[in-house]
């Protein structure tokens, strides 16, 4: 499994792409493989802050209910309404249709504290053993 390198990646398996000041947060590949077939994603409202490390969504699939966790502070200010219609965008497209919030973040110094795509692949490979 391949993670892509402009991303940053959280141990909690949620990833994140940097545009500026904003953070687009969604879950990994290797996630929405160990949940399965995603059936409903519950997304933050526009304007609820996030806390790092805080949840701030559910995504539930046939085998079990996953709790989110931002991987940076801020405030939401765009949701991924398709999600809502097409939970299972995040099994077929997890890195591009399937992000799930967007994050004007407060403090950009907490992406230091993520994983590039390398060190995610040799966490995730190390967790499963």
């Amino acid at each position: 499994m391949e993670f892509p390198e402009d991303l940053k990646y959280s141990k909690e398996h949620e990833w994140v792409k940097v545009d500026g000041d904003i953070a687009i947060i969604g879950i990994t590949a290797h996630a929405q493989d160990e949940l399965g077939d995603v059936v409903y994603v519950e997304a933050p409202e526009i304007g609820s802050s996030v806390d790092a490390s805080g949840t701030f969504g559910v995504v539930e699939s046939v085998k079990a209910v996953s709790d989110l966790y931002a991987p940076v502070s801020g405030k939401v200010i765009e949701v991924n309404s398709r999600l809502e219609e097409e939970p299972e965008l995040i099994n077929s497209d997890p890195y591009n249709e399937a992000w799930i919030i967007k994050v004007e973040m407060s403090d950009s110094t907490e992406l230091d504290a993520l994983l590039t795509g390398e060190e995610y692949a040799s966490y995730v490979g190390a967790e499963g053993k």
